[in-house]
């Protein structure tokens, strides 16, 4: 399968450099037509287009946002902000001005559209936003998770009620308090919505409904020991693998 990024210009030239010997003929078909790596031609995502499930103990409400904010130039300024609840809690999610949404006559799935499927950032963003509401609606109903694991000798982990470094944001937060091998103590605040738990001591289960929340307080604790290619040492987050370089001689 050959591909067509190259312009007529371009293969005109080609030949004409062979007929003048300038380039060997035999080499004028593989400079003018380039092949892809693939055999499969190439497709566009469709996951904008799949309907969102709803489950039967969330419910959805639109409420429109002021319309000082509504006027922005900034083309995903929001129009109305989507309110999700479930058996877990209530999120929120701006929904912006080109992104329309339609449930059937069942109540049981969320279908999302844009107004000009045909322009650039229309596009770009429907899978994206669709993907936003669906880890909304699977948050207040399911919740999310990230698991981390501690690789290290004496890597180690706890949840602690209290910090000597830090004090606490909200009432009753935790913290985590990480042995990672410094001289200091490491221990960060558990954002609020999220539930840090320590199955084994060098495991950190982290709970929440926010998916944004919840991986984001993961990729803070992964900051502190990122893994390291020589001796698989470092912090994982989930399915995380590393490969091992081998040994100067």
């Amino acid at each position: 399968m050959t591909c067509t990024g190259l312009q007529p210009s371009l293969r005109r030239l080609v030949l004409e450099a062979s007929r003048t010997h300038e380039i060997h003929s035999f080499l004028a078909p593989s400079i003018s037509q380039s092949r892809c790596f693939s055999a499969t031609a190439a497709h566009r995502s469709r996951i904008g287009k799949t309907a969102i499930a709803i489950p039967p103990d969330v419910s959805l409400r639109f409420c429109d946002v002021p319309k000082a904010t509504a006027r922005s130039r900034n083309p995903d300024a929001p129009v109305s902000i989507l309110e999700v609840t479930g058996p877990l809690g209530q999120l929120t999610l701006p929904i912006p001005q080109y992104l329309s949404t339609s449930q059937d006559s069942d109540g049981k799935k969320l279908n999302v559209s844009v107004l000009e499927s045909d322009e650039t950032h229309q596009r770009s963003m429907w899978g994206t936003m669709r993907a936003l509401i669906q880890n909304t609606i699977s948050g207040v109903s399911e919740g999310h998770t990230c698991i981390l694991r501690l690789v290290g000798v004496g890597y180690r982990a706890t949840v602690e009620d209290s910090a000597t470094t830090k004090k606490p944001e909200y009432p009753g937060q935790k913290f985590v308090n990480l042995k990672l091998g410094f001289a200091h103590p490491v221990e960060m605040g558990v954002p609020m919505g999220v539930k840090a738990s320590t199955p084994q001591p060098t495991r950190i289960l982290l709970e929440g409904c926010d998916k944004q929340v919840v991986t984001q307080f993961a990729a803070e604790i992964r900051r502190w020991r990122k893994p390291e290619p020589y001796k698989g040492k470092g912090i994982f987050v989930n399915d995380e693998t590393i490969r091992l370089k081998g040994k100067n001689k």
